[in-house]
């Protein structure tokens, strides 16, 4: 009887000993993640499969989450809008591509550092006279800003107060009108604007100045009501984006994703522009 006893205890004591790590993990197998429809290259609807996402955040995260043991499923949830809501409720895990906003503390748990930084350079045409050194020095003159971009908002403010920007629908409309001379700049990301430039064959014709004027991050994003959300999983994802700026799969990723881009803009079906 005794012995019986202490073997009960052995095995009690010893299910108590399992690792947490083990336990966290096990709660976890599978991500719901979803992000920007129209956001080339980081993120955008695959023409093949519109209910999935494609680009390059799609596959840095699934790189990462393949080296925790965890599938990840990237879901289109409808525009920008309707992406955030749907994780917000829990529907969904997580945003692939969050920019970092404090109201949306209340509600999403923002990893630390970003998946990726977006440059967001100026743009001009290649016979510009334009000196640009810093954002003060567009100042008075007449730039181009697609709605669709996503501004830190301290230079946000900055935009609205000190810059002439027109905003159109998408930054192809943008460029068009920085080659007709409606404008003098074009303010985009360094690698949207080469997606966009090399798509519209506008890659001779325009020139993108060194300096960025903003560097917004695109951060991994999990909810507060997702059911993965636990320190395991926060931890690990901090850990990987650590990483990640010196493995040299980030710049692979968006060359990549350029080129893919590039070439089904080159196709006869129709996908979503930034």
């Amino acid at each position: 009887m005794d012995l019986r006893r202490m073997c009960s205890w052995s095995m009690l004591l010893g299910l108590m000993a399992l690792p947490t790590l083990s336990l966290a993990a096990g709660k976890c197998e599978r991500l719901v993640v979803t992000g920007s429809p129209d956001a080339p290259p980081y993120l955008w609807q695959d023409p093949q499969n519109p209910k999935h996402l494609i680009g390059a955040s799609a596959d840095l995260l699934q790189h990462v989450a393949a080296e925790l043991g965890i599938k990840v499923d990237l879901l289109y949830a409808g525009k920008r809008s309707q992406a955030l809501d749907e994780v917000r409720s829990g529907r969904m895990d997580m945003l692939a591509d969050a920019p970092l906003t404090l109201s949306e503390l209340e509600s999403l748990d923002y990893i630390h550092p970003p998946l990726l930084e977006n440059d967001y350079l100026v743009w001009t045409r290649k016979d510009s006279v334009l000196v640009y050194s810093e954002a003060q020095d567009l100042h008075g003159h007449p730039g181009a800003l697609s709605e669709k971009s996503r501004l830190t908002p301290q230079f946000g403010t900055f935009a609205e107060q000190q810059l002439s920007l027109t905003r159109t629908p998408n930054l192809t409309q943008a460029f068009q009108k920085l080659l007709l001379g409606e404008v003098e700049f074009v303010l985009a990301g360094r690698y949207s604007g080469m997606a966009a430039a090399q798509s519209l064959s506008m890659a001779n014709d325009l020139i993108a100045r060194a300096q960025p004027v903003d560097k917004p991050g695109l951060y991994l994003a999990v909810s507060h009501n997702s059911a993965c959300n636990d320190p395991w999983l926060r931890g690990q994802l901090a850990k990987k984006m650590t990483e990640l700026p010196a493995s040299g799969l980030t710049e692979a990723a968006l060359q990549r994703n350029i080129e893919r881009w590039k070439q089904q803009q080159q196709q006869p079906a129709s996908t979503p522009k930034q």
